[in-house]
């Protein structure tokens, strides 16, 4: 059941992130901490109204020892100093409680949007970011440093705030008590401010590298969760053993080094604070021998140096981890940063009528890499010295230039077809024939040339029209961890009801398959649709599209992977999906676009033929090569079923199932 969200939650919770960033981290942080101000606020007022309570302990404390057990003041007023301790004590918890509430609504109040406003910014990312952006990398930024960010609002910006609280309360009461001992309980502080500093920045840069290299090894687990059949298929475990051991190591080494500076930061600071406390101590000792202070002010004076002293050398453990925090933050802004994709700008209305008559005219598109997720690396000063006084850049810098210049792929590609028309692509891998999908689907844009539906230029289209309107079936079609009935739903973009699906199904030749499950269409289809066969997966995705009703299909190589009795099903549940829409059959075999209306032959981002099949067999080139070619194949294996059967037709092993596939396979062309 959906949960109603207070309109003011729900604005805090609505904020364009992206118009909070800054250039400075610190800027920045306190920017995308709109619509929890007052609660950061609230909470370092806690902060400061609980340091204080703690500051009149020692008040308190030294009118005890002053007056009252020196015997100038009654001891009838005991009850009342009780009170007292009591109070102040139950102040600063009370303080100290609020703090934790408030902190804990903002921080995770923060770390709720920014989470949110992530998931929904990686969706409307142009497809070029998703293509150079690694998986894992991404996961790592959305995760664990959108993480270390919940950290730094609940505890590191508090706690630093604490401790100027604690700071400026104790030293001022302690230099109305005693200026010289206020002075000298702070000495130290300049060293201890300029190490904290000192470690902040080689901290900043080693976490960076950490999480650099913790995003590598991510990528690895991930790549090798999601190609675990390939990798047990070609027995290469120990192949990726090899590489996880690798990025693993190199992920200690980092680690070991931030964790070293750490351990180099702890005694350093330690001996100067002890060194500075025994130092204090024993002044304030001869202090109150010599009767220069009561022993009520020096017992008062050396509790509140504890405040003083030991929460600096806590500034500098804060700050180290504030240099996370920040570093976290520029992680997470690299995601932020990228402008979404348009899919609502055009002239033609949301509401228009797609008919599906397309126009390529000289169209010409290359890719255009680029960089995504830049690592922060460390500068070396010596090569910027270099680089400086004019010596050449290093070769990784021209080794970058190279792998961002645009890669060509279509070179005047020009053709015609009118609504309800079958159009093929057929051509090798890297021929360009993907490239025109994703032009037609807007996923990338073209360079020149036009491209238009009905009539009007492609570019005028709202993406969010055109793809509404284009159903698509892959090769390896993508299926959600959810139950058969919302993956066949989830293409509509409506409400549906379990008949409609259950039409859908039908026409696709997957219904009578699914009530066979135990749960029918409430099975778990599992990740990436895996407990179903490849050619249950494409029924389904073929029922998906199905029920999507689109006026434009793209078969991308819908029959390509499966077996020759399961290819016959998917094609006659296609002779259900394909009439009266204009429908892009992308392939490899010729079997698959002999009925085409219009085959386009592709071969190096070129249109090398055009026409029918019969048009095209007729003529030299490609196409009748690879239809030879084909024919030869399934010549050659109709000749060894041949030889296999000598003793019995072919037709028996057929029926007996035994050669069925391949009987099938061998079909003539013709």
């Amino acid at each position: 059941m959906s949960q109603t969200l207070d309109p003011k939650i729900e604005q805090k919770l609505t904020l364009d992130l992206k118009t909070t960033l800054a250039s400075n981290r610190l800027v920045g942080l306190w920017q995308m901490l709109k619509g929890f101000r007052w609660l950061f606020v609230g909470a370092l007022l806690a902060v400061a109204l609980g340091a204080l309570a703690r500051t009149y302990y020692y008040q308190v404390l030294r009118y005890v020892v002053d007056e009252l057990l020196s015997g100038e003041q009654s001891l009838a007023n005991l009850p009342w100093v009780a009170l007292a301790f009591v109070g102040l004590a139950a102040l600063e918890g009370l303080f100290a409680y609020l703090r934790g509430d408030w902190s804990a609504k903002l921080s995770e109040g923060v770390t709720l949007r920014l989470r949110n406003y992530l998931y929904d910014h990686l969706q409307r990312l142009p497809f070029a970011f998703h293509d150079y952006a690694k998986t894992g990398e991404l996961i790592q930024r959305v995760t664990s440093d959108v993480d270390a960010l919940r950290r730094f609002y609940a505890d590191q910006a508090l706690g630093i705030g604490r401790i100027v609280a604690l700071f400026v309360i104790n030293f001022t009461m302690m230099a109305l008590m005693n200026a010289r001992l206020a002075w000298m309980s702070i000495i130290t502080m300049p060293i201890i401010v300029a190490m904290s500093y000192w470690f902040f920045g080689r901290v900043s840069k080693a976490y960076d590298h950490y999480q650099d290299q913790e995003a590598k090894l991510s990528t690895t687990l991930q790549e090798n969760l999601t190609g675990v059949r390939v990798v047990r298929a070609f027995a290469r475990q120990a192949y990726e053993m090899d590489k996880f051991n690798r990025e693993n190591w190199e992920k200690y080494h980092r680690g070991k080094k931030l964790l070293v500076m750490h351990s180099l930061y702890w005694p350093i600071s330690d001996i100067i604070c002890a060194a500075q406390t025994i130092a204090v101590m024993a002044t304030g000792a001869l202090m109150a021998i010599r009767g220069e202070i009561t022993v009520g002010t020096y017992m008062a004076m050396m509790g509140m140096l504890v405040w003083i002293i030991w929460p600096m050398r806590n500034l500098g453990r804060l700050i180290v981890q504030v240099s996370t925090g920040l570093v976290s933050y520029q992680r997470v802004v690299d995601v932020i940063m990228p402008d979404r994709e348009d899919i609502v700008s055009g002239s033609v209305a949301l509401d228009t009528q797609i008919q599906g008559g397309m126009t390529f005219e000289n169209v010409n598109f290359a890719y255009e890499p680029m960089e995504v997720l830049k690592e922060h690396e460390k500068v070396d000063k010596k090569k910027n010295r270099k680089a400086r006084k004019g010596q050449p850049e290093p070769e990784a810098s021209e080794k970058k230039a190279e792998a961002l210049k645009p890669v060509e792929v279509l070179h005047d590609i020009s053709f015609t077809c009118a609504p309800g028309q079958v159009v093929a692509l057929l051509g090798s891998t890297g021929s360009g024939k993907t490239s025109i999908i994703n032009l037609l689907l807007r996923f990338y844009e073209y360079q020149s040339g036009h491209i238009t539906l009905d009539g009007v230029e492609l570019t005028e289209y709202p993406k969010s029209l055109l793809r509404r309107n284009v159903g698509i079936v892959e090769q390896e079609p993508f299926l959600f961890s959810r139950s058969i009935r919302e993956n066949i739903a989830y293409g509509a973009g409506r409400e549906v009801t379990q008949a409609e699906i259950e039409q859908a199904a039908q026409a696709a030749a997957i219904h009578d398959i699914i009530l066979t499950f135990p749960q029918g269409y409430d099975t778990i289809v599992g990740e990436k649709g895996m407990t179903l066969s490849g050619g249950q997966r494409q029924r389904v995705a073929i029922a998906r599209a199905l029920l999507k009703d689109p006026r434009i299909l793209v078969l991308d190589d819908a029959t390509s992977s499966v077996d020759t009795e399961t290819e016959e099903q998917i094609q006659q549940a296609l002779s259900v999906l394909i009439p009266g829409r204009t429908t892009f059959v992308v392939a490899h075999r010729i079997q698959t676009v002999m009925g085409a209306d219009l085959i386009l032959v592709l071969d190096k981002g070129h249109v090398i033929q055009a026409g029918t099949h019969a048009d095209l067999v007729r003529q030299p080139g490609l196409y009748r090569d690879i239809y030879d070619i084909q024919s030869r194949i399934e010549e050659e294996i109709v000749e060894e079923v041949a030889d296999v059967a000598e003793e019995e037709p072919v037709e028996a092993f057929v029926e007996e199932g035994e050669y069925a596939p391949v009987y099938a396979s061998v079909m003539p062309l013709n």
